[in-house]
């Protein structure tokens, strides 16, 4: 680790490590540009060939914008909002046909004890029955066939078994073959899976756009430096050692090296970080981020596939692709029915066969099983359960973005954080003050603070906030000097007053207590010295802000037998001693941003089942990797788009919530199931006529109602959730 001095004089650090965040505040434009950092680093020629030799190929063209259109509306999340649009159309349109279908079928009028008839009423029917089949059944028919292609038959396949079989059958019986048609039946289920569809898109949000986010963050033109000047060019026409121009307020086209200029750069969409880094001559930038007040020439390092960013493209692309692709909860009990339906069907109809029974009357009891076979109620079970926790997680600040992941965190075991802005707040705050013998503590602070109130960096923002937090009055200061590499110095009423580095008070060779100021170097935080009228006044010691939920958090997961691990770029020294402050199990430090989801990947191996918390786009693989990934909802965009479930409240504890709320859905969900199921394990063989000989053969009308019976149930049972 570098020493005191270094930390405070804050100077050159190298982009790599951009996001180690309390090396990012300590590259303070207040307090030096020139210092080097002893701090360990990483061979960015050695990952870039590493990644080179990695997997999939991203191609160039992706990091070419001519047309953001592509990556814009006509991304997944439109995507998502049409196919809701779409399942509620279907669903009110099919119910509005829907209901004379039902008062004209004569099931339903025997049932209900009336008689309503006329010329033709047959064909009526069978017209608007079939309206019903082909538009309002046409998502579960092309689904089937999705289903069926890749030999993975689910829901879809089960319903559009019941809807075929209705349709086909009831056809049979207008035109000519001897029965009572299912088009009731038909259309009730159709209605209810439509509605059943609807309620689940509705409650759960679209799709990631990480990808799509991602490329966006990258210019599509640049400013190329001739010796004509300046020429605006085309990202992907750029080389490795062509010169661009990035004026004040741009995003920085490439990854490069600074030949000329000085400049605070905002790297918070690539770290999710909110300290701006000073960047000088030589100090590498990160093509995506975004320039401060001064002119920038850079010299392009990486462009296209060499990229940051693109590497950032490919883990999350490699990650997405490889995450389980588990069925949820509803598919696979679909599909064990789908089975069961069709070998329940066959059987019957041989069975009746052999039993002597007339074809009409075997065909028939093998439609009832068939049709039966697709409870309605399964339709609802799980999107009822799912469309109540969404909310009552929306109300918690839990946004669910992948109901899949969401159920499966029922079985997390180990819960990765990141360590800035997720257990941090991201900012700094003064955690000790020691004072000399004859000062008082409170006006040491308000005079430091006074001087600190003329800069905008964040160890004067972290200063003023906890001198503002103690009510403590701050003065304007009659004179103030910026001492570059040293600190600041001012008059604040009356007296001449400093605020310095270590490495400044021992050149002014002022006496104090080292042992002290060793300990908090130790820990990792920045020492500031107040030095008033020539004499040692005290220390100030910042850090990052740990988030007080975040103990609690910690606590909690213990209880739950839940191993807690931090994942942070930061030093070893500051990770450590924010991991004993919160309770942590395990810290991993110095983590650079593509070893995080290596990281993830090395802990699964451990046969554990881990979610994974973070903020900025260096967490977005990692994000992606995890069993469950979990945004921070002040995090960036990408962090966000590539997570399953978002924290709205960027609170820790909100993490316990997760687990906790998936829990009591998953047993819902299977409460529901059994309530749906149990309906099939008693209608199936009972209209298969197992107990024909004792006289009892479930007729379609007491189906019916069975049927409606185990859909209200699953309906009220799935209101009866609570978190």
């Amino acid at each position: 680790m570098a020493n005191q001095n270094d930390k405070f004089n804050h100077g050159h650090k190298n982009q790599e490590n951009h996001h180690l965040q309390n090396e990012q505040y300590h590259d303070s434009p207040h307090h030096s540009n020139n210092m080097h950092h002893e701090h360990a680093s990483y061979d960015k020629d050695n990952e870039d060939k590493s990644y080179q030799n990695n997997t999939t190929h991203v191609h160039h063209k992706e990091m070419n914008h001519d047309d953001h259109s592509d990556h814009s509306g006509s991304g997944h999340g439109a995507h998502h909002g049409h196919m809701v649009e779409d399942f509620k159309r279907r669903f009110f349109i099919s119910l509005l046909v829907s209901i004379p279908v039902f008062f004209l079928s004569h099931m339903i009028q025997s049932l209900l004890g009336f008689e309503f008839t006329f010329p033709f009423d047959s064909y009526v029917l069978f017209l608007l029955a079939s309206f019903v089949f082909f538009y309002g059944g046409y998502p579960f028919l092309t689904g089937a066939i999705n289903e069926l292609k890749e030999k993975n038959p689910g829901m879809m396949t089960l319903i559009a078994l019941a809807i075929l079989v209705a349709y086909v059958y009831s056809t049979l019986t207008v035109f000519g073959l001897n029965g009572m048609d299912y088009y009731w039946e038909l259309v009730t289920l159709i209605d209810i899976m439509l509605l059943g569809h609807w309620l689940e898109m509705k409650s759960v949000m679209g799709a990631s756009n990480a990808l799509e986010k991602l490329v966006k963050l990258m210019p599509s033109e640049a400013h190329k430096v001739t010796d004509n000047g300046t020429q605006d060019v085309k990202v992907s026409d750029l080389k490795a050692g062509d010169n661009v121009l990035v004026k004040p307020g741009e995003r920085i086209p490439v990854d490069g090296i600074i030949k000329k200029g000085t400049s605070t750069i905002d790297e918070s969409m690539l770290t999710g970080e909110s300290v701006p880094v000073e960047k000088s001559p030589n100090n590498e930038v990160t093509g995506g981020s975004v320039n401060g007040d001064g002119a920038l020439t850079v010299e392009v390092k990486n462009t296209g596939e060499e990229s940051y960013l693109s590497q950032v493209i490919k883990m999350v692309q490699e990650a997405q692709e490889s995450k389980s692709r588990t069925q949820d909860l509803s598919n696979r009990a679909a599909k064990w029915l789908f089975y069961i339906a069709l070998i329940a069907g066959i059987l019957t109809l041989i069975g009746w066969l052999v039993a002597g029974a007339s074809f009409n009357y075997s065909l028939e009891r093998m439609v009832t099983v068939m049709i039966i076979a697709c409870p309605h109620a399964l339709g609802l079970a799980v999107p009822l359960v799912v469309a109540t926790s969404t909310a009552i997680s929306a109300r918690k600040g839990l946004l669910i973005r992948n109901r899949t992941q969401f159920e499966e965190a029922r079985g997390i075991n180990a819960i990765v954080f990141d360590k800035t802005g997720t257990l941090t707040k991201g900012e700094f705050g003064i955690t000790d003050q020691i004072t000399a013998e004859g000062f008082d503590q409170s006006k040491v602070l308000r005079v430091v603070a006074a001087l600190e109130s003329q800069s905008e960096h964040p160890i004067a923002r972290g200063i003023l906030n906890s001198a503002k937090d103690l009510d403590i009055r701050i003065p304007e200061p009659e004179t103030f000097e910026y001492m570059q590499g040293k600190g600041l110095k001012g008059t604040v009423e009356g007296k001449e007053v400093l605020a310095v580095s270590p490495g400044y008070i021992n050149e002014l060779k002022i006496t104090y207590p080292k042992d002290k100021y060793q300990a908090l170097s130790a820990q990792g935080k920045t020492v500031i010295f107040a030095v008033v009228d020539g004499a040692f006044a005290g220390m100030i010691a910042l850090a990052d802000v740990i988030r007080d939920s975040a103990k609690k958090a910690i606590k909690e997961l213990k209880e739950m037998d839940i191993e807690s691990i931090m994942i942070t770029g930061d030093n070893k020294q500051v990770a450590d001693y924010v991991g004993k402050q919160i309770g942590i199990d395990k810290v991993y430090a110095e983590v650079l941003p593509h070893e995080k989801a290596q990281k993830i990947n090395e802990i699964k191996q451990q046969n554990k089942r881990v979610a994974m918390t973070g903020d900025g786009v260096n967490d977005a693989p990692a994000l992606a990797n995890a069993d469950l990934g979990i945004a921070v909802g002040a995090g960036t965009d990408v962090a966000i788009e590539t997570a399953d479930v978002i924290l709205v409240n960027s609170n820790p504890e909100d993490v316990v919530q997760i687990i906790e709320i998936s829990r009591k859905t998953y047993r819902k969900m299977i409460q529901n199931l059994w309530w749906g199921a149990g309906y099939n394990i008693i209608a199936i063989p009972l209209a298969a006529g197992i107990l024909y000989k004792l006289g009892f053969v479930l007729s379609p009308a007491v189906g019916a109602v069975l049927m409606s019976l185990s859909t209200i149930i699953v309906a009220v049972n799935a209101k009866l959730l609570r978190a």
